[in-house]
């Protein structure tokens, strides 16, 4: 990884000019930004919500297949935008460009107030708990202090260190948070390979939990079986939901209009084979009957593989994978409020570039506090299951503004244009679109909350917009 290789256009700097980020991140470094940015905790905990609904060996694999086929059909449209706006900000750029300020404002408020400080708080927490797990000291059953029925354990206690940890490697330059992520993650991709093989190859199953008694439909008539798929997928989903850090990032890539593109396409597929192999393993491990029965899946399986002592590496496995992901989602994150504050409608100090270090060093630290602070509520798990309704959302409405800016910026350069348009991104419009109003529906007080968060925002925007046409005057 050569983090340290400037463009041109960043080189060419004179003590009067301003400091501009650094495109130091390799196809490598980006590819594994996305997979790191996607794996976390969900392929150790999700089995359970799948194999409940779906109780066949083959349904249950598909299901992951049909998950990373829908998620890729996102990748590609993004995988356009990202060639046309190969600045940092990302999706958050694409939403501008298609429907304006408020629109884009309004997913980076959602995302620094809930989706992105809500998830380096919670996997910065899993991690600990996890670590609590080897080194019992750290454990969340050791209680700090109860108040107001908030409960601050040990685990929370570290995982405001690690928050800190993140916040300062990635400060201090691009090249020392991409080293800590890679390294971090390919720790996770030594781990999870050794789960796999050795599983297979020595582990203590049996190839007979993949025998059908009842055929791949299972007997049931076709709607019941969409509606089993349909439920399914929501786990699926939230678990390949991270592929699009990399288009935040887009402004420290380098050559971005070829790179961004082929990185969401490889590091999706090489998601999807990662998550096929460790459902395979516990698949083998454990009858789906008794898979629906486990929260800790991941556990359940390595004790029934070897033995109950491997729980402990297993725990060390996802307390790295959860540490990764924290470390994707802090270094990638950053990067939207930098695009927020040089429009105008953030904090000023957030579009400052760190003159030494080259980095968003405020929007860094503003966002390692909010962590923090939705740490020491532990609201976060709460808070975010609010605004998923709404993550998704604003894919479908990014997706939708590929073909606004079809029609409206045709003259902007296309290194990368869409694969399969306008069918593939169609269908995906349809399904986000369906998966939406669905959760509006079946949980409409999560979707109600999740859609005052954002609208919270407003004041704030029209307060930034006001305090910026002044400053221009």
């Amino acid at each position: 990884m050569d983090s340290t290789t400037a463009s041109p256009a960043t080189e060419d700097q004179t003590p009067s000019s301003q400091p501009t980020l650094v495109r130091g991140l390799s196809l490598l470094d980006s590819v594994l930004l996305l997979v790191s940015g996607i794996i976390g905790s969900s392929i150790f905990l999700t089995a359970k919500d799948i194999a409940g609904p779906l109780p066949q060996p083959m349904l249950f694999l598909l299901v992951w297949v049909i998950g990373g086929v829908v998620s890729l059909f996102g990748c590609v449209a993004f995988a356009e935008l990202g060639s046309m706006f190969p600045e940092s900000g990302g999706q958050y750029i694409y939403l501008r460009e298609a429907y304006g300020d408020l629109v884009a404002f309004l997913y980076g408020w959602m995302l620094f107030t809930v989706a992105n400080g809500g998830t380096i708080a919670a996997l910065s927490v899993a991690s600990a708990a996890y670590m609590g797990e080897i080194v019992p000291p750290i454990s969340q059953d050791h209680v700090v202090f109860a108040l107001a029925g908030i409960t601050f354990t040990r685990a929370h206690a570290v995982g405001l260190v690690l928050i800190a940890i993140l916040t300062y490697v990635n400060v201090v330059g691009l090249r020392w948070g991409a080293l800590l992520q890679n390294v971090s993650t390919w720790t996770k991709f030594l781990a999870m390979a050794a789960f796999v093989v050795l599983g297979l190859a020595v582990g203590k199953g049996d190839w007979s939990h993949f025998h059908s008694q009842t055929g791949l439909t299972m007997g049931l008539p076709p709607r019941q079986l969409i509606s089993a798929m349909g439920v399914a997928l929501i786990a699926v989903f939230w678990a390949y939901d991270g592929w699009v850090y990399i288009t935040w990032v887009s402004g420290e890539v380098k050559e971005p209009r070829r790179n961004v593109p082929r990185a969401m396409v490889l590091g999706v597929l090489a998601v999807g084979v990662i998550y096929l192999a460790m459902n395979l393993t516990y698949a083998y491990a454990l009858p789906l009957k008794e898979i629906a029965q486990h929260e800790t899946i991941a556990h359940a399986a390595a004790g029934q593989l070897f033995s109950p002592r491997a729980a402990v590496w297993l725990s060390a496995m996802i307390a790295v994978s959860c540490f990764s992901a924290a470390a994707t989602c802090t270094l990638s994150g950053a990067r939207v409020c930098l695009a927020m504050a040089q429009d105008g409608v953030f904090f000023k100090r957030m579009a400052v570039i760190h003159p030494r270090w080259r980095t968003p060093a405020f929007g860094l630290i503003g966002q390692g506090i909010w962590a923090a602070a939705l740490t020491m509520s532990g609201r976060y798990d709460q808070l975010y299951t609010y605004v998923i309704y709404g993550m998704v959302l604003s894919y479908t409405l990014t997706v939708i503004g590929l073909f606004i800016l079809r029609w409206k910026r045709p003259e902007i350069p296309r290194p990368y244009r869409c694969t399969g348009y306008p069918w593939v991104p169609g269908i995906y419009v349809l399904i986000g679109a369906a998966w939406t109003l669905n959760t509006i529906i079946t949980r409409p007080k999560e979707a109600l909350a999740g859609t005052i968060i954002v609208l919270i925002g407003v004041p704030g925007y029209l307060y930034w917009k006001r305090s910026n046409r002044k400053a221009v005057v």
